[in-house]
């Protein structure tokens, strides 16, 4: 048997990081078991499918390391409809289903509960086709569903707690149960594994796969992906669109190696670890089946980390959307497991707020490494340089608030003296006159430094400042002292 898994998103909107997980849980097994990864594109909801939610689907598993020409597909649900309709027929024809003409109003009247499932009253009525009249498939009165799953052993259901459900609409349509059974009929699906959300549904869609005489599928289902208060993501409540986290400067090796420890780990005390590795270490029947908690502090700091094991070529590439507005180049290192290879291209990043002309590839080359080591996602760049490049900083009122206090005022004069008379615009000679003038006042680096800082670069924070100002330049950083002068004075 070669084994065949499907990933099947419909295009209803942004890419969820669920999703993304499930997906490479799905291209990971298929590589192992030498199969095949089908991707299937759920498009039979007319009314909110669109086509730039499909494109930015392929765009996401591109992003991922799951690349178009590497699997089969797309394939679209759509185009299996007449298979949908004569899966229907054939359940009908054979008594497994009839149909249904009641409104919901008409089984809670009949039962007394807004909550109980549908009473089987049309079973035995004999209605045939028209509008308004739902196809129902027929459960059956006894027995039990024994759902063989890779994660969860062999979940049991009584048969006799399954409603009648609905597998068709009344214009003939098939709904998701039916049209998902039939779809994977087609396509040779193996293996199903995808969210715990789906396990009810299991059940019923085995149910349908022995009705229509086919054996089903063996069943994985991975464990929900919840917020910090254990509720499932929601993407009216939580940050749940990779897209989000791309745009905001994730690499992808640090997102696909976070998403694989949802509800896994490779072994030994490690978390972050090659691609590789996690291909070779991962073990469906190993996932926990307890929900994942999708911890965007922990994804942060395992970005910084990855960041950090840029070389400093890779992390200049890396950055340059966000700092020109273009895509970065394709850049690798092999050995050390990171790709910057697509780190952010077809993203929506906001343009950087300097001129396109402002902007030195020298001057940030020089402060490249230095700012490496200081951010957790690609987009804090920005913050950290845009001294550099505008005609004069963005000062944060509650940082010129806090520096520029008291006795600021004759710091800066006496700054400004002992930098025009400096003879080497160096980070050490810098940093040695700035120490000489506060300790004249009493003060330690520190303190003497903070003004400067703000006037200079608008921040209490950033990057080391000396190497700062060497980078900015004599002229520049004495006008922006001069100007914070005049401000205070």
């Amino acid at each position: 048997m070669t084994v065949r898994v499907r990933f099947a998103p419909s295009p209803t909107g942004m890419f969820h990081v669920g999703g993304a997980r499930s997906a490479l849980q799905n291209w990971i097994y298929a590589k192992q078991h030498g199969g095949v990864f089908v991707l299937r594109i759920e498009d039979t909801d007319a009314a909110r499918n669109r086509p730039e939610w499909t494109e930015g689907i392929l765009a996401a598993l591109d992003w991922i390391g799951i690349e178009r020409g590497g699997y089969e597909g797309p394939h679209f649900q759509s185009a299996n409809a007449a298979e949908h309709r004569a899966a229907a027929q054939k359940l009908h024809d054979a008594g497994r289903a009839y149909y249904c003409d009641c409104k919901r109003e008409d089984v809670q009247a009949r039962t007394g509960s807004q909550y109980q499932g549908y009473d089987g009253f049309c079973r035995d009525r004999g209605l045939g086709p028209g509008e308004g009249r739902a196809l129902r498939f027929r459960t059956p009165d006894s027995g039990q569903t024994v759902v063989v799953d890779l994660i969860r052993g062999e979940p049991t259901f009584d048969n006799k707690l399954i409603e009648d459900f609905v597998i068709a609409r009344g214009d003939g349509s098939a709904v998701f149960l039916l049209a998902n059974v039939v779809d994977d009929m087609i396509m040779g699906i193996t293996h199903v594994i995808r969210a715990e959300e789906h396990l009810p549904n299991t059940p019923k869609q085995q149910l349908l796969w022995d009705a229509l005489g086919v054996q089903p599928p063996i069943w994985a289902h991975v464990p929900v992906v919840v917020n910090e208060k254990r509720q499932k993501l929601s993407k009216r409540r939580d940050k749940v669109a990779l897209e989000a986290y791309r745009a905001e400067g994730y690499l992808a090796d640090a997102m696909r190696n976070y998403l694989m420890l949802l509800g896994w780990a490779p072994s030994g005390d490690r978390e972050i670890v090659p691609w590789s590795v996690i291909e070779n270490e991962f073990r469906l029947d190993e996932v926990n089946p307890s929900p994942a908690f999708f911890d965007e502090k922990k994804l942060r700091a395992f970005n910084g980390e990855y960041i950090r094991a840029l070389t400093v070529e890779q992390f200049i590439a890396a950055c340059q959307p966000w700092l020109i507005g273009t895509p970065p180049p394709p850049a690798s290192d092999p050995e050390a497991g990171v790709s910057t290879e697509g780190a952010a291209t077809d993203s929506p990043i906001a343009l950087p707020p300097w001129r396109p002309e402002e902007f030195d590839p020298a001057a940030f080359a020089a402060v490249a490494e230095l700012a490496q080591t200081r951010i957790a996602v690609l987009s804090e760049i920005v913050p950290n340089v845009d001294f550099l490049f505008l005609e004069s900083p963005v000062v944060d009122g509650a940082a010129w608030a806090k520096a520029m206090k008291e006795g600021a005022g004759d710091l800066l004069d006496a700054a400004i003296a002992a930098f025009e008379a400096q003879p080497e615009w160096a980070a050490e000679p810098l940093k040695s006159t700035l120490e000489q003038v506060g300790a004249e006042r009493g003060l330690k680096l520190g303190k003497a430094q903070a003004p400067i800082r703000v006037a200079v670069t608008g921040r209490t924070v950033g990057l080391p400042l000396f190497e700062s100002l060497e980078v900015l330049g004599r002229e520049r950083t004495l006008a922006r002292l001069r100007a914070a002068r005049v401000k205070l004075g």
